[in-house]
């Protein structure tokens, strides 16, 4: 990586140590109630405290000159602090500037606020129920989202089968984790507002700042650091909101807001969700039928979510080659924080519930779990259930790789004594954003030195190396002459987001467009001083010439020297073009599907339930691999977090209130939990386009693992994480298929 010393030394600025002259601390005061009225906010006493710059309340929204209240990346459904009633334990009522942090919190202290209490709900199945609370007055079913697929004749294609099962699966609330918390710091000129943020997607922050103050795009300047991980908690709009609104209160002051531990539990989750899946087979294993419902928790309000549910729809279906699907995917509002993208997003979700339900098939039929899914594969040419046309896709090629990796075709390892061992694999496939643009800017000047600058967030992944090494051998200079300049919206053009592992693919890109436009301005810039036409000249190594005298080679320096230009800068674009009809899910579903696969052998003890991963072997399929060396770390990383909501990781609530809102109780997976044996492969084929795979091997862990579970010990888990607990019930209860 670019910048790994700097990593290793701990020399990595982050906008969490991010220090400004003046700057003022902020805190917020947040709701102890699930759902119910503001009666009364009193703030007076407040902002007399001695070292209390500014106090924010809703009374400050929807008037003259003053900012919007409500937001949202797609349904404007939520205050920036709440106005007249809240939705969730944590939900921020009002936000003080002070001078320091004991300031700050003595002043939340002052803020008085009289609820009353009204009933709430958790759970998206019981909150669509007649008589739940409604929690949004325009939608009184709660139900903010539908998103659907219709392909072939289900009925027809259940009443062909030999054989139909059903089952239910779960997936909880998450939370992110990433180490660095939310940190924000705002400060506003006049009415130019520079905000420093931990954000995903620099251009959507812009957006919505933007809207909520009523002022110009360029009026909003947003600067994105490196992130101390993202992992999609990080990819819309967070609390630069509350720390814009409370800084444009200060005179001019910057406020700097960073969340604690707690309040990122209160702040962003994983969706968690309840998956029915029915497939009917016949006795040789095809495929017939398959639907799935889809009951998405998006928390108390709709943020991302409309986007992402509707983006499940096809994933909930899986790589396979079926005649007749119907998925309908229901996003409910519930009294809990709003739900967001979490790394593998949706997918892991999905995958989840099709992985293990496609071994519950198998083993009812008596087929090896690899064997079964080789017979129902999708492949290049074939029709998926959208309609569209399936091209370089590699499923197959995945799974017998991860299989071959764990040794599938050799006998299994026998039991000992209680330790009972099995082995499960899984493939899975996600779509990245259909509809998205990707711009950059490239800079050569007369040192030889090409500076990149993108919009594309650095927060751990390597983004920024890989980009340079693509532009490094578009152009043709070394990599150690590559500078990049980072995300700056008064600097850097424009992208959607880091996010839906598109960045090397999309970005890469717009590089590769930059690169050839940059090309076709130094063949002009030489064709005057070698005395041919421009279309002659031929760029390789750094160098141009014309191939009739090549022994006259001219540097890219000194064709600027000679030509009296101090650089030559050009932009770069690429977009992608697709998207679903809303009703029937047809059409094209992503730019290129991404894929991935596990395989991996666990040991259960039959006297605790406690599951053990011994060895897991993981491979995606990567079109053209940029840095191996990043590439692996990305697939091995993605196994260690997905060990996290495989086994351990679940946030826990009563009545609302958060149980386990820290790094004691929510239990992240650490070394000690990571498989003695961790392989992966990278696969490539030969003029393949670049594909994201910052996802590709996190989404197969949860259910290879519930697979090799059931392998091991007869029986099956439908419900995450897979705690001993969990295991030790299902024991004593029997087989299950």
């Amino acid at each position: 990586m670019l910048d790994a010393e700097a990593r290793v030394r701990g020399e990595v600025a982050y906008a969490v140590d991010l220090e400004l002259p003046d700057m003022l601390v902020a805190a917020v005061l947040r709701s102890p109630i699930p759902h119910g009225r503001i009666v009364e906010l009193e703030a007076s006493e407040a902002i007399s405290l001695p070292g209390v710059v500014a106090v924010l309340t809703a009374a400050d929204f929807d008037r003259p000159g003053g900012p919007s209240l409500l937001y949202g990346a797609i349904i404007p459904d939520q205050p920036v602090v709440a106005k007249d009633r809240v939705r969730y334990v944590g939900e921020p009522v009002a936000v003080v500037a002070a001078v320091d942090h004991a300031a700050a919190q003595a002043a939340l202290a002052a803020i008085q606020v009289e609820y009353e209490e009204e009933p709430a709900t958790y759970d998206p199945l019981q909150a669509m129920n007649s008589g739940a609370p409604a929690i949004h007055a325009d939608h009184p079913d709660n139900l903010f989202v539908h998103g659907k697929l219709r392909h072939g004749d289900v009925d027809r294609g259940f009443g062909e089968a030999d054989e139909v099962i059903e089952e239910t699966y779960t997936s909880p609330l998450a939370q992110q984790a990433s180490l660095e918390p939310h940190t924000a710091v705002a400060r506003w000129q006049a009415d130019r507002l520079t905000i420093w943020t931990g954000a995903q997607a620099p251009y959507t922050v812009r957006g919505a700042l933007q809207r909520i103050f009523g002022v110009q795009p360029e009026d909003v300047r947003v600067i994105v650091p490196p992130l101390g991980g993202g992992f999609g908690g990080k990819g819309h709009v967070r609390i630069e909101p509350l720390v814009a609104a409370v800084a444009r209160k200060t005179g001019g002051r910057p406020v700097k807001l960073s969340l604690s531990r707690a309040e990122e539990f209160a702040t962003v989750t994983k969706h968690p969700v309840v998956i029915k899946i029915k497939t009917g087979f016949r006795r040789d294993g095809s495929l017939t039928a398959r639907q799935v419902t889809l009951y998405w928790g998006g928390g108390a309000y709709a943020d991302a979510s409309p986007g992402l549910i509707r983006a499940s729809v096809p994933r909930a279906v899986g790589p396979y080659r079926i005649s007749a699907v119907q998925v309908d995917a229901f996003g409910v509002y519930t009294n809990l924080p709003p739900s967001a993208a979490y790394r593998g997003a949706m997918s892991s979700q999905t995958t989840w519930a099709y992985e293990s339900h496609m071994d519950s098939i198998a083993a009812r039929l008596g087929i090896d779990p690899l064997e079964f899914r080789e017979r129902n594969m999708l492949h290049s040419g074939e029709s998926f259930c959208t309609g569209e046309t399936m091209h370089d896709v590699h499923f197959s090629e995945c799974l017998r790789a991860a299989a071959a990796g764990l040794g599938w075709d050799r006998p299994k390892t026998r039991d000992s004594g209680r330790l009972c061992r099995g082995r499960g694999l899984a493939v899975m496939m996600k779509s990245t954003i259909p509809r998205s643009v990707s711009e950059c800017r490239l800079a050569l000047d007369a040192d030889g030195v090409l500076t990149l600058y993108t919009s594309t967030v650095e927060m751990g992944q390597g983004a920024h190396t890989a980009l340079a090494q693509i532009a490094s051998e578009a152009v043709g200079v070394e990599l150690e002459k590559v500078r990049i300049v980072g995300p700056d919206t008064a600097v850097t053009p424009y992208d959607a987001t880091t996010s839906a592992s598109r960045s090397t693919s999309m970005m890469g890109g717009a590089i590769l467009d930059a690169a050839e436009r940059l090309k076709d301005r130094l063949r002009e810039a030489a064709a005057p001083i070698v005395e041919v036409e421009p279309t002659a000249l031929v760029i390789a190594g750094g160098e141009i010439y014309d191939p009739a005298s090549a022994e006259d080679r001219l540097s890219y320096a000194e064709t600027l020297e000679r030509s009296d230009l101090k650089s030559i800068e050009v932009a770069g674009k690429h977009s992608s073009q697709g998207g679903l009809d809303p009703e029937t899910g047809q059409g094209v579903a992503t730019p290129h599907w991404h894929q991935g696969a596990g395989a991996c052998e666990v040991e259960v003890d039959i006297e605790t339930g406690k599951v053990r991963v011994l060895r897991y072997h993981s491979a995606s399929f990567a079109g053209r691999v940029v840095n191996p060396s990043l590439a692996r770390l990305q697939n091995d990383g993605n196994v260690i977090f997905g060990m996290g909501p495989a086994l351990l990781e679940e946030m826990a609530f009563d009545q609302g209130q958060p149980v386990n809102p820290n790094l004691s109780d929510y239990m992240l997976p650490s070394i000690l939990d990571a498989p003695e044996e961790l392989g992966s492969e990278l696969l490539e084929s030969e003029a393949a386009e670049f594909h994201g795979i910052g996802e590709m091997t996190l989404p197969p862990v949860a259910p290879a693992i519930a697979n090799a579970v059931f392998d091991a010990v007869g029986v099956r888990i439908r419900d995450l994480p897979i705690t001993s607990e969990r295991v030790l019930r299902a024991i004593k209860e029997g087989p299950s298929g």
